[in-house]
């Protein structure tokens, strides 16, 4: 559908300086195919979206497009029209650009609406939405175009937590009805779900491809794999009481919203808390991390205190109630003794 060769694209910053944004990226889309493409902030990925939607012009290299493609583009912000209703919204390029009656507009618009589950709200007006169904109404609006490749630019970044997952139900499902999609995304367990392969860029540069079990579990690169690793891992080394609890509170919250895992957000937070309540004794450092894989699914905290042979949770002086609460919120717990100290490691 789709062949990007030796992509490059370059421009002159506020300061009259040269920012390379795109450097020789090659790859390319086959009909059916969901690629997935992901890296750190300023990586390149969102210019790279635009090219191939014909929003920039590149510097360098190729674009090549099958014969008569269409390509529709959904953008991190909705970009709805404020002051028309979403069945307006939807109809409006189909009647201006397709030349429909607006009876045949109508009828289409209504049928992408139902595909995105927003049907019952085709007379609401955009302020009236969250920002799930804003989304879900700009997609409808890009289907109504009748696109061969979709491309999506962080289309749940703009979205509050509890609303990412009505619009990656959207999507997933347009994967499944074979729609060829590229989609930009900082939600790895989304990548990793609907996505059959997963670009990795760096500094303007395709630096890695693969399956998602190759990129998430076992990348080749150092960069690939520190930047998953970031994604997928948090820690924290205590060695006094007088550590920012309430700092690493907040950082557990925005791991667990990166990782789309939310929910867990409860129990990871209590079986951290009470850990470090049992343990009390700082002398040597514990090491706290908090893990999440996306392929399997499984969220783990692992505890390390250093120099002990006996992990607090054992430790038969132990509060009864807190390890009550710890067993309760985690899956279970098992314990290990390394070079380093005693581990003890729960999967939530």
């Amino acid at each position: 559908m789709i062949t990007v060769t030796n992509l490059s694209k370059n421009f002159l910053d506020s300061d009259n300086c040269r920012v390379d944004a795109l450097k020789g990226v090659s790859f390319h889309v086959s009909k059916g195919e969901v690629v997935g493409i992901i890296g750190p902030s300023g990586a390149g990925k969102s210019m790279l979206l635009r090219c191939m939607a014909g929003l920039e012009n590149p510097s360098g290299g190729e674009i090549k497009r099958a014969s008569g493609i269409r390509i529709g583009m959904v953008f991190q912000k909705f970009n709805l029209f404020a002051h028309l209703p979403v069945l307006e919204n939807v109809t409006l390029a189909p009647i201006k650009l397709l030349g429909m009656s607006r009876e045949e507009a109508e009828n289409l618009a209504m049928s992408v609406l139902r595909r995105v589950g927003m049907a019952e709200h085709a007379g609401r007006m955009p302020s009236t939405l969250s920002g799930g169904q804003q989304q879900r109404a700009a997609i409808a609006r890009t289907l109504a175009m009748k696109p061969d490749v979709l491309l999506m630019d962080e289309p749940t970044s703009s979205l509050d937590p509890t609303m990412v997952d009505e619009v990656q139900g959207v999507v997933g499902s347009l994967a499944q009805e074979g729609m060829t999609m590229v989609i930009v995304t900082h939600e790895m367990r989304f990548a990793s779900g609907v996505a059959g392969r997963i670009l990795f860029m760096h500094e303007g540069c395709l630096l890695e491809e693969g399956s998602p079990e190759q990129i998430f579990e076992n990348p080749r690169m150092p960069q690939t794999r520190a930047f998953v690793q970031r994604i997928r891992r948090l820690e924290f080394d205590i060695s006094s009481g007088d550590f920012d609890f309430y700092d690493m509170r907040s950082q557990i919250k925005r791991f667990c919203i990166r990782c789309s895992i939310a929910e867990k957000m409860g129990e990871v937070t209590h079986v951290v808390d009470e850990m470090l309540t049992l343990i009390s004794d700082y002398r040597n450092t514990v090491h706290i991390e908090v893990s999440h894989s996306d392929l399997k699914q499984e969220t783990t905290v692992t505890v390390l205190q250093r120099g002990a042979e006996v992990s607090a949770l054992d430790n038969p002086d132990a509060d009864e109630l807190a390890v009550m609460i710890i067993r309760g919120m985690s899956k279970s717990a098992k314990t290990e003794q390394t070079p380093d100290g005693v581990k003890t490691i729960f999967e939530i």
